[in-house]
């Protein structure tokens, strides 16, 4: 082992531990499933709102014929990139049935309602209709079932995951940017700069997060961008106060002293000599952070602070169904609340990976 590279080595501790590589899978999974959106999406229609009132509600695996009416006003078609980020609009107008007869250039179905209502006879023009039932009669099935707007379920949790892992993504790198930052220049410069910058960050530390990210919500507006910023900006002081005990313990060691001494300037000395040697407990720190950040924007979301309506997130689909939680249709809060369970619990199994591949010791004893 000795003769690994630093990395090497700390790769080789992380995959002993095999329950910190099955969290690093299960992250790998999900940020594929995010990457590729509608790509694999049932519902591919942007924001994966597309709205079948009549079947709303519907158990995980139920399965209905569906007529599908073109659309009068023209819709394009877009490339496979646009579509994997932005979804393809839906050529279609989707009706629910239960039986159907074609006649010449036109189909009469039966009009798919409710459960507990008689389906009505309705007609359709169907220019189309000579080439089969098969250019008009689908039948879709829904994997997970339906939400109350008759909107796939499974289609809107994987756009979720989008959502979460992006603001996972901006928050981190917004709270790693100014808390190494502002801790590297608090514990190396000291003095009154220090002793301001650790007021600052002593103040913030105590307010509690979800509050502080409201308040930051309120000063900005609603969306997902400033999601991004107000969840950022309420984990950076952790990242501070970390980097700067870090700090404060290696500015005297041999090595930056004789960095002075060569006439390195701070900037160099902080950016060459001290951050790469601090970079396990950041990564670890930044890990944590990850999985703080999913939570605290699925508390958002069901707040009604997150990303607005279409636009699916975890926290938003619990808030919609979670009055179904005590009915036979608990699964609409229960499965992105698994989700996000699943995924902090995989970034935290993570954090511990890291932490032992790096041998951060921790405050309890080991024995």
């Amino acid at each position: 082992m000795t003769d690994l590279s630093p990395s090497q080595r700390t790769w080789k501790i992380f995959k002993r531990n095999k329950i910190a590589v099955a969290g690093l899978a299960l992250i790998i999974i999900t940020l594929l499933v995010a990457i590729l959106g509608y790509l694999i999406m049932p519902d591919s229609t942007p924001k994966a709102n597309n709205m079948i009132i009549q079947l709303s509600i519907k158990k995980p695996g139920s399965e209905f014929m569906i007529l599908r009416l073109r659309k009068d006003e023209p819709v394009d078609t877009v490339n496979i990139f646009t579509k994997m980020l932005f979804g393809q609009p839906s050529f279609y107008r989707e009706i629910p049935i239960t039986g159907y007869r074609f006649t010449k250039d036109s189909v009469f179905v039966n009009e798919y309602i409710g459960a507990e209502d008689k389906p009505e006879k309705k007609a359709y023009k169907l220019p189309h209709a000579k080439h089969g039932p098969s250019a008009a009669i689908i039948r879709k099935k829904f994997i997970l079932g339906t939400d109350i707007y008759g909107r796939d379920l499974l289609s809107r949790l994987i756009l979720g995951t989008r959502v979460s892992l992006a603001v996972g993504l901006m928050s981190v790198i917004i709270s790693m940017l100014l808390g190494v930052t502002i801790g590297a220049i608090a514990g190396y410069f000291g003095g009154w700069i220090d002793a301001a910058l650790s007021w600052l960050m002593n103040i913030l530390w105590a307010l509690p997060a979800l509050l502080l990210v409201i308040a930051i919500s309120f000063a900005l507006g609603k969306g997902l961008w400033q999601i991004f910023i107000a969840v950022g900006l309420s984990m950076w002081v952790e990242v501070a106060r970390l980097v700067r005990g870090q700090v404060l313990s290696l500015k005297q060691v041999e090595y930056i002293e004789a960095a002075r001494a060569l006439g390195f300037n701070n900037t160099r000395i902080i950016t060459r000599h001290i951050l790469p040697n601090i970079i396990g407990p950041i990564l670890v720190l930044a890990s944590s952070n990850f999985a703080s950040a999913i939570l605290l924007e699925a508390g958002l979301s069901f707040l009604g602070f997150g990303a607005q309506p279409p636009m699916p997130t975890w926290g938003s689909m619990i808030k919609e169904h979670y009055g179904y939680i005590v009915m036979d249709s608990a699964y609409l809060a229960v499965i992105p609340g698994l989700a996000i369970m699943f995924l902090v619990y995989a970034f935290n199994l993570v954090t511990v990976g890291l932490r032992d591949a790096f041998d951060i010791k921790s405050q309890s004893t080991r024995f």
